[in-house]
């Protein structure tokens, strides 16, 4: 990332980070703070829920099934009624085509899949690390977060000590979303407007 920065010739860089883009603004927070100019959580935080995990990794870095983007919505729309009650079939089409690409041999992940090895080996080792240092790490900087009614990635006991450690913290319960918000439900959408005017932006 910082990398990236200096590519772009950016000096600094507000970070709206979701899922994995969160755990990477805390720790650009411990070793190149100079850099951000303030930090948005999406439903991510120190602390890790096992259960959400496990979900994840029952499909991170492995090739879709599906022929097609179609297909894969109206699965994602029956699989996810309870905890994304109302997104339809479209809905899901809208959110999955960005990370996967649609080709005449089917669906083929745009990201890299050894994601799934760095993940499992992290897992394997059964040595859960302590982010909150890397959290209050963000001290001084502006922040907020965003968490899923439903997630079960983010639990509400852990956003409730985040509050706890920063009390300044701007949080908001996304209802009818569990991990991950699309960022554009309205008060995702309100949430992000005001994190910008608390940058100045």
């Amino acid at each position: 990332v910082v990398a990236l920065l200096d590519h772009l010739g950016l000096e600094q860089a507000a970070i709206l980070g979701t899922s994995r883009g969160g755990l990477i603004a805390m720790t650009l927070a411990a070793f190149a703070k100079d850099r951000l100019l303030g930090v948005m959580l999406n439903d991510v935080g120190p602390a890790i829920d096992p259960v959400g995990m496990g979900r994840i990794m029952t499909y991170l870095g492995i090739q879709p099934s599906w022929e097609t983007l179609d297909e894969a919505a109206a699965a994602y729309e029956a699989a996810s009624a309870k905890d994304f009650p109302g997104v339809d079939a479209a809905k899901w089409k809208w959110f999955l085509g960005p990370g996967w690409l649609q080709t005449p041999m089917g669906i083929h992940m745009r990201y890299d899949p050894k994601l799934r090895d760095a993940v499992a080996e992290a897992l394997a080792s059964g040595e859960t690390p302590d982010l909150w240092p890397l959290f209050d790490m963000l001290e001084g900087l502006p922040l907020a977060l965003l968490r899923g009614e439903n997630s079960d990635l983010l639990s509400a006991e852990t956003a409730a000590e985040m509050q706890r450690r920063r009390p300044d913290m701007a949080f908001t319960l996304v209802a009818d979303r569990a991990h991950i918000p699309f960022l554009d439900e309205p008060e995702s959408v309100a949430a992000i407007h005001g994190f910008l005017r608390k940058l100045g932006a």
